[in-house]
């Protein structure tokens, strides 16, 4: 004869509610009727658990674990992040020291003859350039306005390495620097009239090739022969060994508006490059000028 289930009492021993369904003895967790049972948890996530508790007690004696005062507990490893950035960057400079070597010695056209030495240095200069040119050139060299661009053909100073190199180094009337890149436009609204401002913006617009007034274009040639073309040349092609930019080539450092280039032959601007050669060692200036040149404008 089967043995008749007894029912299950009410509450437990320890007088915790037990669940008339299943018997199990619950938390006293009630959510809309519904009753939390008190299971045991799984072996598997207890076993998990207390090995969490011994790898965060074998963690606290290996490595840098409690904050002191003024320090940290040390860990019997003696590891540290820091330590451990500090070593992967004197490992970098092992591997790059050769290369690093070769560049502070070598001329810049010999070392744009040799791809893998050309290759280091142009990758060493970009991100030289990010950390130093890119908040005024921009990220991808293309300039603001006030702010050449470094990807076209037309430079103030000249696009040889050399040019680059030496402007890089002394930079653009840079206050400090004995040798830095000097020019300025005289203020010709302090000697040109209003008119004469007017035809000579019209002919330097006709120079590129920009929509303009033929009969005032015609009226401003002669003002730029007797005024601007000793500095940018007949036909306004520049002169890079004075600074001077090119007019001939729709490429502007300001602006192509009518009114931007009256207002600069009236009251020029003049931008500044810092000389970083007070900043920046030799041999990342040379990765610079070499990065640069390669951007696709290099003469």
């Amino acid at each position: 004869m089967a043995q008749m289930k007894q029912p299950n009492d009410a509450n437990a021993q320890d007088g915790r509610e037990r669940d008339d369904v299943t018997g199990q003895v619950t938390t006293g967790h009630e959510w809309d009727g519904i009753k939390e049972l008190d299971n045991p948890m799984p072996r598997w996530w207890l076993w998990t658990f207390y090995a969490t508790i011994a790898w965060s007690l074998g963690y606290i004696v290996l490595y840098p674990a409690w904050p002191l005062v003024n320090d940290a507990t040390r860990g019997v490893l003696g590891w540290s992040s820091r330590g451990e950035v500090q070593d992967n960057l004197a490992r970098a400079a092992d591997a790059q020291s050769v290369f690093k070597a070769r560049i502070a010695e070598l001329p810049l056209d010999e070392i744009r003859q040799d791809p893998e030495l050309l290759r280091f240095a142009t990758a060493g200069g970009r991100s030289a350039f990010q950390v130093n040119c890119s908040q005024c050139h921009g990220s991808g060299a293309a300039g603001f306005e006030g702010y050449p661009n470094l990807n076209d053909d037309s430079w103030i100073w000249g696009g040889t390495l050399d040019d680059i190199h030496t402007t890089i180094v002394n930079g653009v009337r840079f206050v400090g620097n004995d040798e830095t890149r000097i020019s300025e436009m005289p203020a010709f609204g302090d000697m040109l009239d209003r008119d004469q401002v007017a035809a000579t913006t019209q002919y330097v617009l006709s120079l590129s090739g920009s929509p303009h007034d033929a009969a005032k274009a015609a009226e401003g040639e002669s003002v730029f022969a007797d005024n601007c073309a000793a500095c940018h040349g007949d036909a306004g092609q520049g002169e890079p060994s004075l600074g001077a930019p090119a007019l001939n080539d729709a490429i502007w450092l300001y602006a192509s508006t009518p009114q931007a280039i009256a207002a600069q032959i009236q009251k020029p601007r003049h931008g500044v490059m810092p000389a970083w050669g007070h900043r920046l060692d030799p041999t990342t200036i040379k990765e610079l000028a070499l990065y640069v040149h390669g951007l696709g404008g290099g003469q």
